[in-house]
């Protein structure tokens, strides 16, 4: 049943369904990192990327904030504050390879994200 339901997914670009997500993220249960010891800069960025309206895009940007939002120097933080004020199914068509982005945006952060994505860690 899961399997047929995952099958349904829905997306306004073809070649970019739900499960490019689903498939890079075994358990679907949220943040992974505690916002301790960041700064509130930091602290929203990390809840804005996990709550981003779709649950594709959650698990994207919030498992690359969880794992990286310490560690981005204050140039990366602005850029993914950047990006992620792009809508959810621009950004998901980009990282899943069916549209590309405005050349203002395929540089840094989202480079960076992307290998994230490719190097095979949790969405």
């Amino acid at each position: 049943m899961l399997t047929s339901t995952l099958a349904m997914a829905i997306s306004a670009f073809p070649a970019a369904s739900g499960l490019f997500a689903l498939e890079r993220a075994p358990d679907m249960t949220g943040t992974t990192r505690s916002s301790d010891g960041l700064d509130d800069r930091r602290k929203r960025l990390l809840f804005r990327c996990w709550h981003r309206g779709t649950r594709e895009m959650d698990m994207i940007l919030g498992g690359f904030a969880d794992a990286s939002i310490a560690d981005l120097s204050e140039d990366d933080v602005a850029d993914l504050e950047r990006l992620i004020e792009l809508q959810d199914v621009d950004l998901y068509a980009a990282f899943s390879g069916a549209a590309l982005l405005e050349p203002a945006y395929a540089n840094g952060i989202f480079v960076r994200i992307k290998q994230f994505l490719d190097s095979g860690h949790r969405a």
